[in-house]
């Protein structure tokens, strides 16, 4: 009975989800903190739907061999990010930004976003 309680905990958790999609056009999906919690499906929607049964089975098997399950990571991040530019670099971004009419925050946090 206990063991359930502890899986429901961990079920309960938000872990860290990531999908990718392969050249074939099927999709690799998996569970960032729980090390070999990964699927594969010919879908995203399939992919996601299988991710889950393949965590509550890692689960289900750390919890019965007593492995120890992390918990996912707290995001701490403020959002805020102190950079160092070659003098030329700034200079040329500032010029792009001020071309496109954004600020160059916008514009470099934009040109990052689409290089993700």
């Amino acid at each position: 009975m206990k063991q359930n309680k502890q899986l429901a905990y961990y079920l309960g958790l938000d872990y860290t989800i990531r999908l990718k999609k392969n050249g074939d056009g099927s999709y690799f999906v998996e569970v960032e903190e729980l090390p070999g919690c990964f699927s594969e499906a010919d879908s995203e929607q399939n992919a996601l739907l299988m991710i889950e049964d393949a965590k509550k089975t890692w689960l289900e098997t750390a919890l019965e061999r007593n492995i120890f399950i992390p918990e996912p990571a707290q995001d701490e991040y403020s959002g805020k990010l102190h950079l160092r530019l070659p003098k030329f670099l700034h200079r040329s971004l500032a010029h792009q930004a001020k071309q496109e009419g954004v600020s160059l925050n916008t514009y470099i946090t934009s040109n990052l976003s689409r290089g993700l």
